[in-house]
């Protein structure tokens, strides 16, 4: 099920059930022509539901079993993708109503190089997304679907669990094993620096300010200049 709780009471607001064996993405809250809605990618249906009342506005299938990516958005499209047992990407109009299943709500898709864990990172019109649990990466027209790169290898990476973070024109890519990758955030591959903390790393990088934040199963890293 979904459930819709008061934040200051702790009431529950609305419940809808689910049709769907397990949840991992998290739902993305965005507002659409002033109506507030929650996108839950899964395995069985992407929905959105109105946040006010549970309300399925619109519902679309076609991604693979075990959904794990949280849905990305831009351009009055929203992103929602999968890399288990098959790989899924899909880009559907925000404005969709009803099943848009099949239909050209969904303004493309792609059946390769989807993340498993990871969450796709969305920066102007550049979707990047890496495949399954491995250190490769793919950069796409987030308008067209058109691709830039694929399946680039990220060399010194072992595997990836936390999701790449963009700022200041730069893409943070940390892997399993410690090693994170700072690449150019441009249409064509350039690593500018690569750096390796002793420490496994599976939680997503997070920017504060001028900081890095690092989660490892040992240590929390803060990167900062000077």
């Amino acid at each position: 099920f979904i459930v819709a709780l008061d934040t200051k009471t702790g009431a529950e607001v609305w419940r809808q059930t689910r049709d769907e064996r397990s949840s991992w993405s998290t739902p993305l809250i965005v507002e659409v022509n002033g109506r507030w809605q929650a996108v839950v990618a899964a395995t069985k249906r992407t929905r959105s539901y109105d946040v006010a009342t549970g309300e399925v506005v619109w519902e679309a299938g076609g991604l693979t079993p075990n959904v794990i990516p949280t849905p990305v958005t831009g351009h009055g499209l929203v992103y929602v993708m999968s890399g288990f047992q098959g790989n899924s990407i899909q880009a559907i109009k925000l404005t969709s109503r009803g099943d848009i299943t099949d239909t050209d709500n969904i303004v493309w898709s792609a059946r390769k190089s989807a993340p498993y864990v990871p969450s796709p990172v969305l920066s102007g019109d550049r979707l990047y997304a890496s495949k399954s649990r491995d250190a490769f990466l793919s950069c796409m027209n987030a308008l067209t679907g058109e691709v830039h790169y694929q399946d680039q290898a990220l060399g010194g990476l072992g595997g990836l669990y936390a999701s790449p973070v963009a700022a200041n024109g730069y893409l943070y890519v940390a892997g399993r094993d410690g090693t994170v990758l700072v690449l150019k955030d441009q249409t064509t591959y350039e690593v500018v620096a690569t750096n390796k903390l002793s420490d496994r790393i599976d939680a997503s990088p997070v920017m504060v300010d001028r900081e890095l934040f690092l989660r490892g199963h040992q240590f929390l890293y803060c990167i900062a200049e000077g």
